[in-house]
Formats: structure tokens, C-alpha cells, sequence
């Protein structure tokens, strides 16, 4: 019997994976600006304001997107660091960093420090097969 659900990684199958991760990443990051520039046109002036909920209009967003289906319980940790995000654009809008072409730069060196490791599940052989299954 065969395991049509082995992966394969050749180049192109590569090339996919990493469009894909960046069209994440990006999406990501382009809801983060737009709800820290919304706090802002809203009179939000203390960061301790912003928080990242279930229920916050910013998760459900960022929920659809990235999980239509609710086939995932999205992690505490995703809560966590979507919120220092989302605070680490404000904080940089209103000091008017956002001046500067490269200004994204330094909110992403803050949050690729905030990385977990890949969960166990994704590493399986049998990921596809074990995550269609839960």
C-alpha cells in the first residue's frame, strides 16, 4: 500500500511552501498596522489599552484567515504574541517611526525572538493524515 500523503520535498514544492509562509507573514503583519493605526484614529493613547483576545476583532480576523475551518485550537501563545505585536506598532506609529521606509524592520526582530519551536504534531510522517483525523 502506498502513503500518497508522503511529502516530498523537491524544489518547487519548496519554492510553494516558502510563497505560502510569506503570504502569511505578510497578511500577518498588515492586520497588526491596520488595527494599530484603528486604536490610534480611535483615541487609544496608553499601549496597556491594546490586548489580543479571543473574542477581539484582531483575532477573528487573523482566525479566518489563517483557520476557516476552526480545525486548530489556536494556542494561548499566538494570543500573546500577537498582542506584543500589535503594541510594538503602535508604540513605533505614534513615535513616528513609521517615518522612516525601513521602520518595520525592528518590530520584526523583536517578534522572531518570540518564535516556538514547531509543534510535535507538524514533524510526524503522518501529519496530514493524524491533523484530518483530531
Amino acid at each position: 500500500m502506498h502513503d500518497f500523503f508522503l511529502p516530498q520535498f523537491n524544489r518547487c514544492i519548496t519554492s510553494q511552501l516558502i510563497k505560502w509562509f510569506s503570504n502569511f507573514r505578510e497578511f500577518y503583519y498588515i492586520q497588526m498596522e491596520k488595527f494599530a493605526r484603528q486604536a490610534i484614529n480611535e483615541g487609544v493613547t496608553v499601549v496597556e489599552d491594546l490586548t489580543v483576545s479571543r473574542d477581539a476583532e484582531l483575532f477573528r480576523a487573523l482566525n479566518m484567515h489563517y483557520n476557516k475551518a476552526n480545525d486548530f485550537e489556536v494556542p494561548d501563545r499566538f494570543l500573546e504574541v500577537a498582542q506584543v505585536t500589535l503594541r510594538e506598532f503602535f508604540n513605533a506609529i505614534v513615535a513616528g517611526k513609521d517615518a522612516d521606509p525601513s521602520w518595520k524592520k525592528a518590530i520584526y526582530k523583536v517578534i522572531c525572538k518570540l518564535d516556538s519551536d514547531v509543534p510535535e504534531v507538524f514533524k510526524s510522517p503522518n501529519c496530514l493524515q493524524e491533523l484530518l483525523h483530531d
